[in-house]
């Protein structure tokens, strides 16, 4: 009696020391969430999955992801205020135009003609030349910046065909909510106003807007082509996408976590970087080669360069990032 009463004294303390086990573990593993707008097949989405892996390639413990899609939990400007305040959201992909409310400077990294060709673009962003608008950020808005994806290319994407200057002028355009956006098209001649991305699409159809400008992915994946086919080649912004993380979040993991996620961050941008410019093309041909869209190349392309100029300088001097412009314009 007494050997069995011991028997199963031990069974029930192992029993309990397994449950106790499971329960830490679980504790234990940090749940990280990410947002995206977009399906899996779009580079964003694609991009964010590939840091995840990272993480979890860096990082000894136990760490889960928990990836929502398809604008699940709302758009960029609800993710910018997900991030500040802590809360629904860990991680995302974000238009530095999106967090200019928090950080006035970051749309810096998101003007229109800041890059002079795809090689500038790319060695811009494997320096440490954004330093200075990732510290305003992490200040200011409490986000920090963990790396750089993007590279689509983006263009006017319009109802009826917008192929030279004059044909701009007077052009009811979306644009992003930064102030240096609507500067921009404003001193090309266009009229551009700042309305949320998931009106724009109502917005051609009933005819508020004839038009806006983004990158093939997003055209694609929420087929804007089928309110506006015509994609007129301004190439005038390469874009900078932030792998971007939530200040409040970060500061409460582990210190192995964090360096991981730096890590992953870094190289999931790179990733996401060779992905989106690769892809981009591709994008654009398959939706012609489906007629989808009629690409058409803009008329005195290089006029533009030297108008938008005294634009970028003035919004430069004015948030006090005039040396930061011209150390982007000289890599």
């Amino acid at each position: 009696m007494l050997f069995n009463k011991s028997v199963k004294t031990l069974v029930k303390a192992t029993l309990v020391g397994v449950a106790i086990a499971a329960f830490t573990s679980s504790v234990s593993a940090e749940t990280l969430r990410g947002a995206s707008m977009f399906d899996d097949k779009h580079t964003f989405t694609k991009t964010m999955v590939k840091f995840g892996e990272l993480v979890e390639k860096h990082y000894d413990g136990d760490v889960e992801f928990d990836l929502r899609l398809n604008s699940e939990l709302g758009v960029e400007k609800d993710y910018v205020t997900f991030l500040n305040q802590g809360v629904a959201i860990d991680y995302t992909i974000l238009a530095p135009s999106n967090m200019a409310r928090f950080a006035p400077s970051i749309p810096l990294m998101d003007m229109p003609f800041l890059f002079r060709d795809l090689e500038h673009w790319n060695t811009a962003l494997g320096s440490d030349v954004m330093a200075p608008l990732e510290k305003e950020l992490s200040d200011k808005a409490d986000i920090v910046i963990v790396g750089y994806a993007g590279g689509g290319t983006r263009n006017l994407l319009s109802k009826n065909p917008v192929g030279n200057l004059e044909e701009l002028k007077g052009h009811k355009m979306r644009v992003m909510g930064a102030p240096i956006q609507a500067q921009i098209f404003d001193a090309l001649g266009a009229a551009p106003s700042a309305i949320a991305y998931n009106e724009v699409y109502n917005a051609i159809q009933t005819g508020v807007i004839a038009g806006f400008e983004n990158e093939a992915a997003s055209i694609q994946n929420l087929k804007f082509y089928e309110v506006a086919p015509n994609v007129t080649l301004t190439g005038h912004t390469i874009t900078v996408r932030p792998i971007v993380f939530s200040g409040k979040k970060f500061r409460k993991l582990p210190a192995k976590l964090q360096e991981a996620i730096m890590q992953a961050g870094k190289e999931a941008g790179a990733f996401g970087r060779e992905l989106e410019s690769r892809e981009d093309a591709i994008k654009l041909k398959e939706m012609s080669d489906a007629k989808q869209i009629i690409v058409s190349e803009f008329e005195g392309r290089e006029k533009l360069l030297d108008m938008v100029k005294p634009v970028q300088d003035k919004f430069a001097e004015s948030i006090e990032a005039t040396e930061l412009l011209k150390a982007i314009r000289s890599k």
